[in-house]
């Protein structure tokens, strides 16, 4: 068993190196090819395309020279610039006629003959200059051509073309692009090799780790894997440490949430049967004591049920059972449900519970009625239950963009500072005494997330605690 469970170990480790590797490599590839093909690309604008540009620029500042010859001054005078010509070893200068052919030429052999280049008809057609690279059709030699048009009193009487060989530039491109793809191969292996160092690095440290992981796994929670690394490796280390302590206090958290449960739920079904049982007993005789006898018993009751309720609620959360019910609804109308309802109760008990409405009519968004409507209870109860000795609360909704806010604030303690970033997770207390499960906050938070919203706390300026919603209005 131990064998093959080390196998499997060498085979994942494999696996992530191949993956790394494979992931890591592809992209700098990827970088060398398009950066040899943008090299490429600037090598043949240098050496092809800026040659042809020159080309047709002497071409057409030749054909310019000679723009104020007639047909036969244009035949007299190319002559004469060919025997006067140069730079027959750099740049073949050639004249031809209309029809294209040859009348004279640096190089005496191609007089009389027919280039028949694209670039001839292209620069009689559009009347300026144009250049061509390929292979010469008579001499399969590659060559780069430039013609331009003569033009007298608006006539074409002939054109004049230069050639020039590529072999030179082919040569030095080829040589260009020798030492580039070069260069690129020599930094794709040392990428590759740096790569395949660093991989090993990286594997062989967690294959420990997992070893250690897979212990806590089995149950031993707490314990902690040594830090031997200050990179990723360490805050791997560090996280999984920290994870292992939280399960352990987690572990804790839940079973003193189960204790105080007990004693939540014991505590209201004592006070029930007390008062039932001395009500049935026939030993309060005046109406009022009955009365306050069957208050006590209905504020235990409702309590007993709301807690039941965060509770199954909380199951569901767990479980993924938990669903919304979504339809368009008026969030105004639901909240000021919820604010009449409390009231009358927070009047009973002292606390004043205000208002501020916003000027819509209605705000409009997509949500479960029932679930908003149970963020907002459990949210004035908790503002009564932790706040209600500052003797008031308010409650008020505001539009701000495209998002409804709803305020909730009491007036009461507020909550130490150190406790707020914990305040909303699941089985929290902290240093409140009231009575509580601890998972209301949470559950709340819950459903806001869920509607696409937000669930901010905090201490409200002048004392007291203010929780904000945020939800997303429906246009």
């Amino acid at each position: 068993m131990a064998k093959t469970t080390k196998l499997n170990d060498k085979v994942k480790i494999r696996g992530i190196r191949r993956r790394w590797l494979l992931n890591s490599v592809s992209v700098v590839a990827l970088i060398i090819v398009l950066a040899v093909g943008a090299f490429t690309a600037s090598l043949v604008n240098y050496y092809y395309r800026d040659t042809a540009d020159d080309l047709e620029k002497e071409a057409a500042s030749t054909a310019n020279g000679f723009r104020l010859y007639t047909r036969s001054d244009y035949r007299t005078a190319a002559q004469q610039t060919v025997n006067s010509y140069e730079e027959k070893g750099r740049l073949e200068l050639q004249f031809l006629d209309t029809g294209g052919a040859v009348l004279y030429s640096g190089n005496d052999l191609t007089a009389g003959s027919m280039p028949s280049t694209p670039e001839i008809q292209r620069a009689m057609e559009s009347r300026s200059a144009a250049s061509w690279q390929g292979r010469d059709p008579s001499t399969g030699e590659r060559i780069l051509a430039a013609s331009s048009p003569v033009i007298y009193q608006g006539e074409t009487v002939g054109v004049i073309r230069y050639v020039t060989s590529l072999s030179d530039i082919d040569r030095q491109f080829v040589l260009s692009m020798v030492i580039i793809v070069t260069i690129a191969l020599a930094i794709f292996s040392m990428v590759y090799f740096s790569n395949l160092y660093f991989v090993r690095s990286i594997v062989e440290p967690l294959a420990a780790i997992t070893e250690i992981a897979r212990v806590i796994a089995d149950g031993s929670y707490g314990v902690q894997i040594e830090k031997r690394y200050d990179d990723e490796i360490g805050e791997l280390t560090d996280a999984i440490n920290d994870m292992s302590l939280k399960i352990r206090q987690s572990e804790k958290t839940q079973s003193e949430f189960i204790s105080s449960v007990s004693h939540e739920l014991r505590t209201p079904l004592t006070a029930i049967n007390g008062w039932a049982e001395t009500i049935q007993s026939g030993e309060l005789k005046d109406p009022a004591d009955v009365r306050k006898g069957l208050d006590i018993i209905l504020s235990e009751a409702r309590r007993l049920t709301n807690m039941v309720e965060e509770l199954l609620e909380f199951s569901r959360i767990e479980d993924g059972r938990f669903t919304l019910s979504v339809e368009p609804l008026d969030l105004k109308a639901e909240l000021e449900d919820a604010v009449y309802t409390y009231r009358e109760f927070f009047r009973r008990e002292g606390i004043e519970l205000t208002y501020q409405d916003c000027p819509e009519e209605m705000i409009p968004i997509a949500g479960d009625p029932e679930r908003l409507r149970q963020v907002f209870c459990n949210l004035l109860d908790n503002a009564a239950k932790h706040g209600g000795s500052g003797k008031r609360i308010d409650v008020s909704l505001q539009t701000a963009g495209e998002e409804a806010v709803i305020r909730i604030r009491d007036y009461g303690p507020g909550v130490p500072p150190a406790e707020l970033p914990l305040i909303k997770n699941k089985f929290y207390k902290g240093s409140s005494k009231a009575r509580g499960s601890g998972i209301g906050l949470a559950v709340c938070e819950e459903i806001v997330t869920r509607h696409e919203g937000k669930l901010e706390v905090g201490n409200a300026e002048g004392g007291g605690f203010v929780v904000t919603i945020r939800l997303p209005i429906e246009r």
